[in-house]
């Protein structure tokens, strides 16, 4: 067999060396655009901006913050203590009321008879008294002259004893009617505002027991109850005695109130009452504030803020609500180092002040805080400082929360 072996024609070597080329330019196209991401995966990437502010220090007045319950100082049910026919309703349902002002008349015509009965039957043991009195008198005279015997006078003496016993006999009767027909009017016991009445005229009342006819409450002034912990009671009595005042001062303690529609606390009272001992299962002290209330705008059982004055702080610590977190180890801000890295301070929130927030820890004036603590940025990541400008003025919406804000 013969083989052809045929050169190849110039036009193929040319084509051959064009796919060549092609090959060749792929490859490295390929290499390049791989070697630059490579290149761009590990780069690292420039820290990023973050807006930090710097804690203020102010003068402030730190609070004791609780909540407390408004009490009526005077509450009392006006009951029937006799029975009849309720006749009259002599006032206006929830309209105020002076002391002694007649409030409900319950039929009194049986007790004015009861009455006029025992006038009568002290009137007679009046009579029958003063004439054992003279028989008396006349045994006495006889016994003198010899005319009668001492039994004789020792049966007039017994007489008379008797008749007198029967006149208090009879006076107490006459008391008590007269109690009892006093009883026919409910009258107030001070002045104050009487609830809507629990019965209606020609209601039998009294009868079994005493009805209850209606609740009458005083308002002003009104108490204030809410309990402080032991600690807290400790340290106010502390301040009493720096400032040279006794125990007993601790009621001229000012407490300042507000109701949850107010954004400050516009009501102003002071300590009456301190419970004498703490309550072993709660470690809390009962105390009770007595406020003025003329407008009567305190109604007996809200719930109000209480905060008292403890005292003024110098260069407290102040930042704004948004640079402060919340983590499972409790309340913290993000400091920004020197070399711009980020690390985490626990702190302690104290009173509002304005749109700022008091907080205690290891922090100071000096120091830069990410200005949002929600923002993001973690613990140890380095950034781009950008100052923000300082918080304002506090408004009255931001006082609102002053008493509300949690002390740890």
């Amino acid at each position: 067999m013969q083989l052809n072996l045929a050169k190849p024609s110039s036009h193929g070597m040319h084509l051959a060396r064009c796919v060549q080329y092609t090959l060749l330019l792929y490859t490295l196209l390929v290499m390049t655009a791989c070697s630059g991401q490579q290149r761009s995966e590990g780069a690292t990437p420039p820290p990023r901006s973050v807006a930090v502010v710097q804690p203020q220090t102010a003068s402030v007045m730190r609070y004791l913050n609780a909540t407390g319950t408004t009490k009526a100082l005077d509450s009392v049910d006006l009951t029937a203590r006799v029975t009849g026919y309720l006749r009259s309703i002599d006032y206006e349902d929830g309209k105020a009321v002076k002391k002694g002002q007649r409030l409900f008349l319950i039929e009194p015509d049986q007790y004015e008879a009861q009455e006029q009965q025992a006038q009568a039957s002290v009137e007679q043991a009046k009579a029958s008294l003063d004439n054992a009195q003279v028989q008396l008198d006349r045994q006495q005279e006889l016994l003198r002259s010899s005319t009668t015997t001492q039994a004789s006078v020792d049966n007039a003496r017994s007489s008379r004893d008797t008749s007198k016993a029967q006149l208090d006999s009879a006076a107490a009767s006459l008391k008590q009617a007269q109690i009892n027909l006093a009883y026919t009017s409910v009258t107030a016991p001070f002045d104050g505002f009487v609830t809507e009445h629990q019965a209606d005229v020609g209601a039998l009342v009294g009868s079994g027991g005493p009805t209850v006819l209606a609740t009458i409450v005083r308002l002003d002034p009104i108490h204030v109850s809410f309990a402080i912990s032991d600690t807290d009671m400790l340290q106010i009595r502390r301040q009493v005695r720096e400032r040279g005042l006794t125990a007993k001062d601790i009621r001229n303690i000012t407490v300042e109130a507000a109701t949850n529609i107010d954004t400050d606390f516009p009501y102003k009272g002071r300590i009456d009452y301190v419970s004498p001992q703490t309550d072993a299962g709660s470690g809390t002290l009962a105390v009770r504030a007595i406020f003025d209330n003329k407008n009567r705008e305190l109604l007996p059982n809200l719930f109000v803020r209480l905060r008292i004055p403890m005292g003024t702080v110098d260069d407290a610590v102040l930042v704004p609500p948004s640079a402060i977190g919340t983590d499972q180890q409790g309340r913290f801000v993000l400091a920004v180092k020197d070399d711009n890295t980020v690390e985490r301070r626990s702190i302690t929130l104290l009173d509002r002040s304005g749109n700022l927030q008091q907080v205690e820890g290891s922090l100071s004036a000096k120091d830069r805080v990410v200005a949002n603590a929600l923002g993001g940025v973690r613990a140890g990541e380095k950034i781009d400082p950008q100052v923000a400008p300082a918080a304002g003025a506090g408004t009255e919406g931001d006082k609102q929360h002053a008493s509300a804000t949690p002390s740890n």
